[in-house]
C-alpha cells in the first residue's frame, strides 16, 4: 500500500514578522522602574505625618461634629414649628445619639407630626411656654402694641384720679 503523499506545509515569513512589531511595542510600554510616591526622603516622611494627623485627629473630630449636627436636626425643627412636645424630641435626640441613632427617625417623625391632640386639649398646637422667639428680640408689631397699652394705661389713670395729676 502506498501511503498518500504528504501534504506540503508551508512556512510563512510574513507570519513570524507580523509579531515582531507587536512584540516591540509590548516591550517599549512596559514600565522600566516603578515609583511607589511623588515624594522621596524628607518629603515623603513630612507627608505621611500630616496624613497620619488627619486621619488620626481632624476626620473623627469633622466625624463626630457632623453626626451630631445631623442628630439635632428633628430637635431644631420642631423648636422652628413651635411644636408643643419640642423637650420630647430634644430628649429622643440626646437618647439617639447615646443608642447609636435608633431612636432618631423618631424624633423626625415627631417633629413633624401634626399634634392634633394637644389641640384638641389646648385649643392650640402651638407652645408659647418655651420662649420660641428668635433671640427674644421685640419686632415693630410688639413695640407698637406695648406703646398702645402704655397709652391705654395713662388714659385710665387720668380718668381715675378725675384729671388731676
Amino acid at each position: 500500500m502506498n501511503a498518500p503523499p504528504p501534504i506540503p506545509t508551508v512556512r510563512s515569513r510574513s507570519h513570524g514578522n507580523a509579531l515582531l512589531p507587536l512584540i516591540l511595542l509590548g516591550a517599549a510600554l512596559l514600565p522600566q522602574s516603578a515609583q511607589a510616591s511623588l515624594f522621596k526622603g524628607e518629603a515623603l516622611d513630612s507627608v505621611a505625618n500630616g496624613i497620619s494627623w488627619v486621619a488620626i485627629v481632624i476626620a473623627p473630630i469633622i466625624g463626630i461634629t457632623l453626626f451630631w449636627l445631623v442628630h439635632i436636626l428633628p430637635e431644631k425643627i420642631a423648636h422652628k414649628r413651635k411644636h408643643p412636645q419640642t423637650r420630647l424630641i430634644q430628649c429622643l435626640c440626646l437618647m439617639s445619639l447615646v443608642f447609636g441613632g435608633i431612636l432618631w427617625p423618631l424624633a423626625w417623625i415627631l417633629a413633624y407630626s401634626k399634634p392634633v391632640l394637644h389641640k384638641l386639649a389646648y385649643g392650640t398646637d402651638v407652645d408659647e411656654s418655651l420662649a420660641h422667639d428668635d433671640h427674644g428680640e421685640a419686632t415693630v408689631d410688639e413695640t407698637s402694641e406695648v406703646e398702645k397699652l402704655r397709652a391705654r394705661i395713662a388714659e385710665l389713670e387720668r380718668q381715675i384720679t378725675g384729671g388731676k395729676a
